[in-house]
């Protein structure tokens, strides 16, 4: 447990005084943005009359699983690995950890449960915002709660963030398969455009335009973001596609994708890598058992997990007025699904 003083007024009488909510006044104490400086000012000094002190006791986090569809979270074992290393985190410091799944498919079902979980102060969240817009996020913008978000961003809402560094990731794994000598390269994309897959193909962009290489649309290829999904759908395009219009190699948004695409060439007489090289993304364990086992990009997902709780643990130490957004940096696997040309 993290030690502290604690407090001689709670903000809830804090918010009774002033007629302020427990959430605006747990966002001034925390110095966030979004409470206006006259609205801090009010609840600041109401909470220097009455001495309180602003408690730094956590003793445990909530891990809030958000799915949207959960056509991306169920088919992956990304997010066991991540709350793996919450886990671990909050035992280092004293905090156990409980599990929270919420169903974001229909926003107003889920409303009031969002408000019972955001609206103690005491409350340290984190948020796996894989499948989550920017309307979702909206549910959470008065959160009294202290909150972190994990694998999601929101352009709109004060949320301290833990991303992935998708856009650079992918650059770099297309200029490999140009450094081995592919100038026509197709994309993997998910039926359902989450952010992460819109800032990968962002990177998948730049890096032909930085080569002065074409994207062809023809060579777009959207499949869906189940194993199954992605293997039926790459089937039928294969279907619809003459073996001479193939690209030489593909970059899959992740590692369900690549693999699915992978079944299908396979059944199709296309061998990977001699006539199509592919790389996917994120390292799950199904692309190392693949056939042929998949170069892909690796990301740390343990330490993922591992750096949201240190930085909720640092935010209620020490608040601050700004957020952040970490960019969790990846590294590059190399397999045997790629080729040199």
């Amino acid at each position: 447990m993290l030690g502290g003083t604690m407090a001689k007024a709670s903000v809830r009488e804090i918010s009774r005084i002033t007629g302020f909510s427990p959430a605006t006044v747990s966002n001034a104490l925390n110095r966030k943005r979004s409470v206006s400086e006259e609205t801090a000012k009010v609840i600041l000094e109401c909470a220097q009359s009455l001495g309180y002190q602003q408690s730094t006791q956590l003793e445990s986090i909530q891990f809030v699983l958000a799915r949207k569809t959960g056509a991306i979270l169920d088919e992956s074992t990304f997010h066991p690995a991540v709350i793996e290393g919450v886990e671990r985190q909050a035992r280092r410091h004293g905090m156990s950890t409980s599990f929270v799944s919420l169903d974001f498919s229909d926003l107003d079902a889920v409303r009031p449960q969002v408000e019972g979980l955001i609206a103690d102060p005491s409350a340290a969240i984190v948020l796996m915002g894989t499948e989550l817009g920017e309307e979702d996020y909206a549910l959470f913008a008065d959160a009294a709660a202290h909150l972190i978000v994990l694998d999601g961003w929101s352009d709109r809402q004060y949320f301290d963030a833990v991303v992935i560094a998708n856009t650079d990731s992918v650059l770099r794994a297309v200029d490999y398969l140009i450094e081995k000598g592919h100038r026509q390269i197709g994309y993997l994309a998910g039926d359902l455009r989450i952010r992460n897959f819109k800032d990968r193909e962002r990177g998948y962009r730049q890096a032909l335009e930085d080569a002065d290489l074409e994207a062809n649309p023809a060579w777009h290829v959207t499949l869906g973001t189940t194993l199954e999904g992605a293997y039926h759908d790459m089937g039928v395009w294969l279907d619809n596609v003459s073996r001479d219009d193939l690209p030489t190699a593909f970059f899959a948004e992740n590692d369900v994708l690549a693999v699915g695409a992978m079944r299908a060439f396979n059944e199709h007489g296309i061998r990977v890598p001699e006539d199509v090289s592919i790389i996917g993304f994120d390292d799950l364990s199904l692309g190392a058992f693949s056939n042929p086992p998949l170069t892909t990009v690796h990301v740390p997902k343990h330490e993922v997990g591992e750096i949201a709780v240190r930085r909720l643990v640092g935010n209620i130490r020490n608040p601050k007025s700004y957020t952040c957004k970490t960019a969790v940096s990846t590294y590059f696997v190399e397999r045997q699904s790629v080729c040199e040309i």
